[in-house]
């Protein structure tokens, strides 16, 4: 159940076994007019655009409301707050999605595994996950470059892949950053290339944030496409799944419309929302299951050296460009993971928005500003975050509930402060009065509500993703993870996948 990375993996596991594999999703695609138009648009090269074509393909991600991520001017990836909470309260940045690929069709590629150091305690280890990871590699591409990372994560397969080009401005950080390599050490940070799991062929067009018109970010998508040639394998959009029964020979689904399908076993990859709303519906005995969350926020940097050209003109991408990895026990003793990001246009709109309409006529000069700002979004690990429980409201959507922790606000000061200080060795100036919170969930780096043991109880699960009393029903998405590190967590979260229907039945 579910298309989405997860899912895909698990299929591609079970297929590989020789299985017979049934995929029911929501299925939701992009809406016909708008696929025409990325058609068009990707027909042609970024030197041949109008001037007319950037502002047009970025309004609607502008216009969208509050919490909503749209891609192709488009919601079909995201379900809205209300279709998934009877009561949405505003500090909620968590949603689902029922969309064919789930919401790797809004991710932004950013890619690495965990480090064992933080998963000490877990049932499973990184050399379980390591064969898996390169196994996923095969049919993901990840994009970057052999450097200081490796020492980190030995486990990250890049296939001879070479990194998607570097804008101007990451061009000049990266230098300064390889030149301040042992200062920046000396303060607990590792730093290299950004790994984004993107094909090649990258045209530098900048419209990453609003749906890459070339579709070359990697979805789960591209892989159910590859999956649909197999004879062994269906796929059923539009099947949403209600609640689940199991017996001694297998488990029964009933969906929507009242269908009701019998199968001898069952990979739940749903997602963390909608895995939740389907458990909770399904076991009388589970009252609530609480999310862990990986709070991040966004640190603000200007740079001091002069650009060799304008960052909003010519090529460029905006997605993760540089990674920093802060391992520093007194910050925290886990390691606080940081993405960099070089000009994107949201940069002028924000300082527009919060600063110069209370100056007025200010509004050149914050543009001018953005052009050079960074900014790094960092993240922390769950024990350090917010957690989100929830509970099945009497018409099937979900209640959440807000379990704060009190060392957020501490750890994303110390952690802010550190990095903040270590980048001033490469030339930016740390804005850490300025440094923003995101609310809990909107990281999407949130699961653990079935925290994978040795031994299960209550709302845990075993090693092979089953609940607690359950053997024929194995989840397979985020759900499971013992804890949410801070490093990305697509990569590793479709290693469990595929390891687990690698084995399990």
């Amino acid at each position: 159940m579910g298309s989405g990375p997860a899912g895909a993996a698990a299929a591609t596991a079970l297929l590989a076994r020789g299985r017979a594999v049934l995929m029911l999703d929501g299925g939701k695609e992009l809406e016909s007019a708008a696929e025409t138009r990325r058609v068009a648009l990707a027909a042609t090269d970024p030197e041949g655009w109008g001037p007319e074509v950037r502002p047009g393909w970025m309004a609607p991600q502008f216009e969208g409301p509050a919490g909503q991520i749209r891609r192709y001017g488009s919601d079909f990836a995201m379900e809205a707050g209300y279709a998934t909470f009877a009561e949405l309260p505003g500090w909620m940045g968590l949603r689902a999605s029922r969309a064919a690929g789930g919401l790797s069709n809004l991710w932004g590629a950013a890619v690495l595994p965990y480090r064992q150091a933080d998963m000490a305690g877990w049932p499973v280890t990184e050399a379980d996950f390591a064969p898996h990871y390169r196994a996923v590699a095969e049919f993901l591409p990840v994009a970057g470059r052999k450097d200081d990372l490796a020492a980190l994560f030995p486990a990250l397969p890049m296939a001879g892949r070479t990194p998607l080009p570097y804008p101007v401005q990451v061009q000049a950080l990266l230098a300064r950053l390889a030149a301040a390599r042992d200062r920046l050490a000396a303060r607990g940070l590792t730093v290299g290339a950004a790994r984004q799991a993107v094909h090649a062929g990258c045209r530098l067009c900048g419209l990453c944030l609003h749906g890459c018109p070339y579709g070359l970010i990697w979805s789960a998508r591209d892989q159910i496409a590859r999956l649909r040639k197999n004879p062994a394998f269906r796929y059923r959009p539009g099947a949403i799944v209600t609640r689940f029964e199991e017996n001694a020979t297998g488990v029964t689904l009933h969906l929507e419309g009242g269908e009701v399908l019998a199968t001898p076993r069952v990979f739940l990859g749903a997602g963390v929302l909608e895995t939740a709303r389907i458990l909770l519906a399904s076991a009388p005995g589970a009252a609530e299951l609480t999310l862990r969350d990986s709070q991040h926020a966004f640190l603000p940097m200007l740079h001091r050296w002069r650009n060799a050209m304008r960052p909003d003109r010519g090529r460029f991408h905006t997605l993760p460009q540089v990674f920093l990895e802060l391992d520093a026990p007194d910050v925290s003793p886990f390691l606080v993971h940081a993405q960099v990001y070089s000009w994107n246009e949201f940069y002028s709109r924000d300082l527009i928005q919060n600063y110069a309409r209370k100056l007025p006529g200010s509004a050149p000069l914050f543009t001018a500003l953005a052009r050079r700002l960074m900014v790094a979004q960092i993240f922390l690990h769950s024990d350090h975050s917010h957690r989100i429980a929830l509970t099945l409201a009497p018409d099937g959507r979900l209640r959440p509930r807000l379990e704060e922790n009190p060392d957020t606000g501490r750890v994303v000061k110390a952690a802010a402060s550190r990095t903040g200080r270590a980048m001033r060795h490469a030339g930016l100036v740390p804005l850490t009065f300025a440094t923003r919170g995101g609310a809990p969930g909107s990281s999407f780096h949130v699961g653990a509500s079935l925290p994978m043991a040795s031994d299960p109880s209550g709302a845990q699960s075993d090693p092979l993703g089953r609940p607690s009393g359950l053997s024929r029903l194995h989840v397979v998405d985020a759900s499971i993870l013992p804890a949410i590190p801070a490093t990305t967590i697509t990569f590793p979260v479709m290693a469990n996948a595929h390891r687990i229907a690698s084995v399990a039945g």
